[in-house]
């Protein structure tokens, strides 16, 4: 079970959801974002996003068409995220 924090950015509070690894994200339409492709390789339990991130990602998923595969999207920089970005 992960804790997830989300910044609503509407109403300038943070919110806190717990939810199994295989349960969409909060704010996550279509099911389209697990809690597992979210976290990827982290180890942490504890993960935060903002709800525009996810309200990002719906429309940028919905211009798409299809599944997005996320791989190091979400992943700290000392996990290994972002390696080779100068």
């Amino acid at each position: 079970m992960a804790k997830i924090i989300v910044y609503n950015n509407d109403t300038d509070r943070m919110e806190i959801y717990y939810r199994d690894l295989s349960e969409a994200m909060p704010y996550n339409t279509g099911r389209t974002l697990t809690v597992r492709e979210f976290r990827g390789a982290s180890r942490s339990n504890t993960l935060w996003t903002t709800k525009r991130t996810m309200t990002s990602w719906n429309s940028q998923r919905k211009l798409y068409g299809g599944p997005i595969p996320v791989g190091y999207a979400f992943r700290r920089p000392w996990e290994g995220g972002h390696a080779g970005q100068f």
